[in-house]
């Protein structure tokens, strides 16, 4: 049942007119997209990695070894992208199929 005094936009894609109320949720689930470390976990801004393999490095001539600790990640737009830190690098970022959630 919707509101009587509910306002209604126009949906460009299905070609309907819509509640306000539910063309917000349908624009906030869209935008919701869940990052999944290689062991398939969900990860969130903020949480622990760790490597699962070891990655070269491009542009910095290193190697970060198998086992390696990330903290404190960052999502990104991208679902296989995280942005991170480690000791020695700045603005490194990681694909999620290299990653497990720590």
């Amino acid at each position: 049942m919707t509101d009587q005094n509910d306002d209604y936009v126009y949906d460009d894609t299905t070609g309907e007119w819509r509640s306000a109320s539910e063309m917000a949720a349908i624009v906030a689930f869209a935008g919701h997209v869940e990052v999944r470390d290689a062991a398939g976990n969900v990860l969130a801004d903020g949480d622990s990695v760790v490597l699962v393999k070891d990655l070269k490095v491009k542009g910095a001539g290193q190697t970060l070894k198998q086992g390696t600790v990330i903290k404190s990640i960052r999502l990104t737009d991208n679902p296989e992208e995280i942005d991170c830190r480690h000791e020695s690098l700045k603005g490194l970022v990681l694909r999620t199929e290299f990653v497990r959630k720590r």
